[in-house]
């Protein structure tokens, strides 16, 4: 799986509005606290507000704040509104893919795949992801011998 500029930029400005909840921040404040670009930040933002993820108020005391409480808010959800599904096949959903001969089993791969990205995006909050406090289960994936190593 890769994640995209915007992907990481939306996650991370989740989390700093995540820290701040229910507080607002402006998109300043954010490009700051996580040293990225504003403008980009600015788009990202309103990807995110489209989604419902966050929502916005304009005026002097304006900026963003998150929809919901940060327990109630997944990584998945954050991807999901900048970027789309989260596993993709040549633009289409694992569960559209069709093959013959050989590959005519890829598509259990393609969702399986889909299946195990899920398992840690959709099932990490961001108070969870604050706080370290992960569940055990994405936790134990960060202690294989080879979680950490480049393949």
């Amino acid at each position: 799986m890769q994640i995209s500029a915007r992907g990481d930029y939306a996650v991370r400005a989740a989390l700093s509005l995540a820290q701040a909840y229910p507080s607002l921040m402006s998109a300043q404040a954010i490009a700051q606290d996580q040293d990225m670009p504003r403008k980009f930040l600015e788009a990202v933002l309103a990807d995110l507000r489209r989604a419902g993820v966050v929502r916005a108020q304009r005026g002097a005391e304006g900026g963003y704040t998150l929809s919901q409480p940060p327990r109630d808010v997944t990584i998945g959800q954050i991807l999901r509104a900048v970027d789309g599904p989260l596993a993709g096949v040549r633009g289409l959903r694992p569960e559209e893919t069709r093959y013959e001969g050989a590959a005519e089993n890829l598509p259990n791969l393609w969702v399986a795949v889909r299946a195990a990205v899920r398992e840690v995006v959709d099932e990490v909050s961001l108070a969870e992801l604050i706080s370290g406090r992960m569940p055990a289960h994405v936790r134990k994936l960060t202690t294989r011998p080879d979680a950490w190593q480049p393949r």
